[in-house]
């Protein structure tokens, strides 16, 4: 018997009667009492996340979900000002990716956030190239955009994290083709791939601190940049290759990333969680 809802002072819940919380599945008594009272509550109250690239797409969705379930929420975009973050809650701050300068400013002001609970490094760009056609221009800007600035990121993010002893949360956004690849793309094969790396390796070496790191892969999503960019017929033509049929929209990512950075991931570390609607395992796919 399970119950289910969403409650209205932020929190998401749902509570099973089958679930055994005993020490044989936890360490100690203090962590399954803990768990036990937490039951399966979503819950961003008190919490501070940022979200890059949250003006639009899954970063927006993300973004909108965690202050939904009441967190306090930075957003970023490339524009000096935005409309994405009007309420209490809400913040918004530039941040040009393309822009060492910009991300530099971007990590002092981080650093003087009295807490961090939660980053999403979320803001990208795709590249069509050909291994004889990519030029370095485009080369690096896109690491620039997809590896280094995420990197700058959680290396501020971490030093608050760590120095506020919070129980922070980081999630990387990947992609589908980090990790099966993708015929002339490999710029942003190359990235994606590199930030499910970095995500292994940070995973690894701040989970003593209390630090939970892990990335989430979408396949093809139906943002509004996709249907602005792909025809009717295209987008008809990619449903057609996804297993079940149909491309994902931004609050599946967006409710699967929700979980990924609450207290209830509390043991999954270092990985790239692939939300792709069966495309990565599905033999046909080419």
């Amino acid at each position: 018997m399970t119950k289910r809802g969403y409650k209205g002072n932020g929190a998401w819940r749902c509570y099973s009667a089958f679930w055994d919380f005993s020490d044989s599945l936890f360490g100690s008594d203090s962590e399954t009492a803990r768990m036990e009272n937490n039951a399966c509550s979503i819950d961003f109250m008190d919490k501070t996340a940022l979200v890059t690239g949250s003006t639009r797409g899954i970063g927006r969705s993300i973004a909108d979900l965690l202050a939904g379930l009441g967190a306090r929420v930075i957003y970023t975009g490339t524009k000096r000002f935005s409309d994405v973050a009007s309420g209490d809650s809400k913040e918004y701050w530039q941040m040009d990716a393309t822009s060492p300068e910009g991300v530099s400013e971007c990590q002092a002001r981080i650093l003087d956030l009295p807490k961090l609970d939660i980053l999403v490094n979320n803001a990208g760009i795709n590249q069509v190239d050909s291994v004889d056609g990519v030029n370095d221009e485009d080369w690096d800007r896109v690491m620039e955009v997809n590896l280094t600035t995420p990197m700058k990121m959680m290396r501020a993010a971490t030093k608050v994290m760590k120095n506020r002893r919070t129980q922070g949360r980081i999630l990387n956004v990947s992609s589908l083709f980090g990790v099966i690849g993708r015929p002339n793309r490999h710029c942003y094969t190359a990235t994606k791939s590199g930030l499910s790396g970095i995500t292994r390796s940070a995973g690894l070496e701040l989970a003593r601190e209390g630090i939970v790191v892990n990335a989430i892969a979408p396949g093809f999503i139906l943002t509004d940049m996709t249907k602005s960019m792909l025809s009717e017929e295209r987008r008809r033509s990619l449903a057609e290759i996804v297993p079940i049929g149909r491309m994902g929209n931004e609050i599946e990512i967006a409710r699967f990333a929700a979980f990924l950075v609450s207290d209830l991931n509390s043991y999954m570390i270092g990985q790239t969680v692939v939300v792709d609607g069966g495309i990565s395992v599905s033999p046909g796919f080419a």
